[in-house]
């Protein structure tokens, strides 16, 4: 069983914890769907304010919905669509402070008013999006994104 408290007082410190769990919980698991299923449910169970956290896998060009916390979502998102779909094309992080205000926004869940979307990379190769979301405007700093960009590191040797 599996008992993470991650409870440190600044962003840098518990995101450095986030990415030591999340790299203990996948150590030796060679099964990327279980992977992504623990990581999603310690990211949901460690950040405040989501009302979204999960991953969208690369499968044959195309963004496929994979393991998650929260409503319900999208299950198909072409690259180049939406927050996750841009990301996807770019491998660039998407730190988007107002949804409604991104070109192409996607609205799998009306309550989603910002969003963090990090690419998972492995030589050269997107292997899925890392998306996360928020209800308030803004949620997501600088500090989230470098955060979750160590957490990317860790996913991409663990799916």
């Amino acid at each position: 069983m599996y008992d993470f408290k991650i409870t440190a007082s600044d962003a840098q410190t518990m995101y450095a914890d986030l990415a030591s769990a999340l790299q203990g919980l996948t150590a030796g698991e060679p099964d990327a769907i279980a992977n992504m299923a623990n990581a999603a449910a310690l990211i949901w169970e460690t950040l405040p304010d989501l009302n979204w956290a999960g991953f969208y896998r690369n499968v044959s060009g195309e963004l496929v919905l994979g393991p998650f916390q929260g409503r319900a979502a999208c299950i198909r998102i072409p690259f180049g669509k939406g927050v996750c779909g841009t990301a996807a094309a770019t491998l660039q992080a998407q730190r988007v402070d107002d949804v409604q205000a991104f070109p192409g926004h996607i609205a799998c869940d009306v309550a989603s008013a910002s969003e963090l979307v990090v690419p998972i990379v492995r030589d050269g190769r997107l292997l899925a999006v890392l998306d996360l979301d928020s209800p308030t405007p803004g949620r997501f700093s600088a500090e989230d994104e470098a955060g979750c960009l160590k957490l990317a590191e860790v996913l991409s040797r663990a799916i």
